[in-house]
């Protein structure tokens, strides 16, 4: 496993307070300010991957190494595919320790909102690292529990940790026992090379989920169900 633990990130403070729904120049603005410049101090984004090859493929399942995947969309996305990225960032535990909400609720969606940039930052960093490295063309990425349940359920999260190795060790990351991540603000995920664009949310019917990057697409879910 390869961690990335020098992260440069910023933040886009107009961006913030805009998703804050705070006037600038408002009380409220300010004390969001404050709690920008904390996270400036106490941030560090961190990401860790792994390079996998795939040994077996059917219609359903995925084998790498000891590791099954089972996920039709996977398998069909992975149909060409030979190597394959096992991922995951963070936002860092150092936000969620240096946190000074203290219950406040307002206060808690603000820091969401700075986590999610780091979050973001991390990502990024990490997606444009693997170009860089492994000189890598055109990819997508599947992440388990993403989408409609069927699609690439979130207990897909266990077999996907065990590839990457002690994450809690070297990124500070704890799969629970529901299968979520602390920190909340972070993201796993596959990413291999592909010729087809490909996003979660095309196989996915939550028609009000505001974190959708593509409409549904009908004609790949009949593909795949």
């Amino acid at each position: 496993m390869d961690i990335l633990t020098q992260i440069p990130f910023s933040l886009d403070r107009d961006a913030l307070l805009k998703q804050a729904h705070l006037e600038l120049e408002s009380d409220e603005a300010e004390e969001f300010r404050v709690l920008m410049d904390l996270s400036l101090k106490v941030g560090k984004p961190k990401a860790a991957y792994t390079v996998s090859f795939i040994e077996r493929k059917d219609r359903d399942t995925i084998q790498v190494g000891s590791v099954s995947f089972t996920s039709r969309t996977l398998s069909r996305n992975l149909a060409s595919a030979e190597r394959i990225f096992p991922l995951i960032s963070t936002c860092g535990h150092e936000m969620d320790a240096a946190s000074p909400t203290d219950g406040d609720a307002l206060k808690e969606f603000w820091w969401d909102l700075i986590k999610t940039q780091m979050l973001f930052a991390a990502n990024q960093h990490l997606t444009d690292h693997l170009h860089q490295r492994f000189r890598l063309g055109k990819t997508a990425t599947m992440h388990p529990g993403s989408g409609d349940a069927s699609v690439w359920p979130i207990e897909q999260q266990r077999p996907l940790f065990a590839l990457l190795g002690d994450v809690q060790k070297s990124i500070g990351v704890t799969l629970t026992d529901s299968f979520l991540m602390t920190p909340n603000k972070t993201i796993s995920g596959i990413l291999f090379p592909t010729e087809k664009d490909f996003r979660s949310c095309e196989v996915c019917h939550r028609d009000n989920c505001i974190s959708r990057q593509a409409p549904f697409n009908k004609h790949l879910w009949e593909e795949i169900k």
